[in-house]
């Protein structure tokens, strides 16, 4: 098995060398690099294949949310995994629109830690728990629905985004519509490639916004 190559980025030298630490005990994931600031973290992404960016938000010279929107564009394949405090919501947000594929409190568990690294490197993403809500809350407080929201979608994609948009795993949509994981996998590919979203945690802001669902639909 091929190992998830990972990124550090923190200007905290010693914040690095722990990440490096608790993520090296995980045979699934190599530590390639770890840099100081987003734009030596650009620097290396157009130099090197990554597989998962561990961006911090907060730091001098060009900060997380900028990091990520140019690693998004420059590096599709690459995901961009967020590790923030409960304060930076606002930036969170931000760094999520850019392109994040998700976030974390740097209080997470070890092994939760590298569980979302690997998450994130095959397509799904990676939440801290009880925020999601209250996160994209500050997306839009109180959402329109917008018409064409879900254009080019067939009805059964349009129900397979309904239960993405409120947290649904893909065994969960399985058991729910009574439809096999390779056809929901299929599916739920199908819906990303349409609509031109990352992600999951990408259909949960683009259902808020649009306002296909309320908050009290949200995951978490």
């Amino acid at each position: 098995m091929t190992a998830i190559r990972v990124m550090l980025v923190d200007d905290q030298e010693l914040l690095r060398a722990s990440l490096r630490t608790v993520l090296s005990v995980d045979e699934r994931i190599e530590v390639t690099h770890d840099v100081a600031n987003g734009r030596d973290a650009i620097e290396v992404v157009r130099r090197h294949r990554l597989d998962v960016v561990l961006m911090d938000i907060r730091m001098p010279g060009m900060d997380g949310v900028a990091a990520t929107a140019e690693i998004v564009r420059i590096a599709p394949a690459t995901r961009v995994l967020m590790l923030t405090t409960f304060d930076d919501d606002d930036l969170v947000v931000a760094a999520i629109r850019a392109g994040a594929s998700g976030y974390l409190t740097k209080d997470v568990r070890p092994t939760a830690l590298a569980q979302a690294v690997c998450d994130v490197a095959s397509g799904t993403s990676a939440l801290a728990p009880g925020v999601a809500a209250t996160v994209l809350d500050l997306v839009r407080q109180a959402p329109t629905r917008r018409a064409g929201a879900l254009d080019g979608l067939t009805p059964r994609e349009v129900e397979i985004f309904g239960l993405l948009a409120r947290g649904r795993s893909n065994g969960e949509i399985c058991a729910e519509l009574v439809l096999s994981e390779n056809t929901v996998k299929s599916h739920v590919r199908s819906v990303l490639q349409k609509l031109g979203l990352r992600d999951r945690v990408h259909v949960v802001i683009h259902a808020y916004e649009n306002g296909l669902v309320g908050r009290h639909d949200l995951p978490g």
